[in-house]
């Protein structure tokens, strides 16, 4: 069974961890998700698989989180829209396999999932 990685290839930690996971020689498919379109259902599923809040799943430090109009308190729904409407909101790099999933910080989290 594949890894899908949802991955920013400028970011160091989501280059790590797609290294890592292919020296393993584990089939890996990457998820550009600042080019492909990121859904709510989606990233529902990922914080279900995570088992975490949907405020998690942001990169609170991110000029577009303080202008998006989410908060903290603000339902996940509207967090998780939020994300879907500025993809650099999102925690990376995130590994999903099978009913499993990490938040790939550090990179080596990404191999809990061989």
């Amino acid at each position: 069974m594949s890894i899908t990685l949802y991955h920013n290839p400028r970011c160091s930690k989501s280059r790590a961890a797609l290294e890592l996971l292919e020296k393993t020689g584990t089939a890996v498919e990457v998820f550009e998700y600042l080019k492909e379109t990121l859904t709510v259902s989606r990233l529902s599923e990922l914080v279900t698989l995570l088992d975490i809040p949907a405020i998690e799943l942001v990169r609170q430090n991110e000029p577009e989180w303080e202008r998006c109009g989410a908060n903290a308190q603000s339902p996940a729904n509207r967090i998780l829209k939020a994300i879907c409407d500025q993809p650099v909101l999102l925690q990376r790099p995130i590994a999903v396999r099978g009913q499993r999933a990490v938040v790939g910080r550090p990179p080596e989290r990404v191999l809990e999932l061989l």
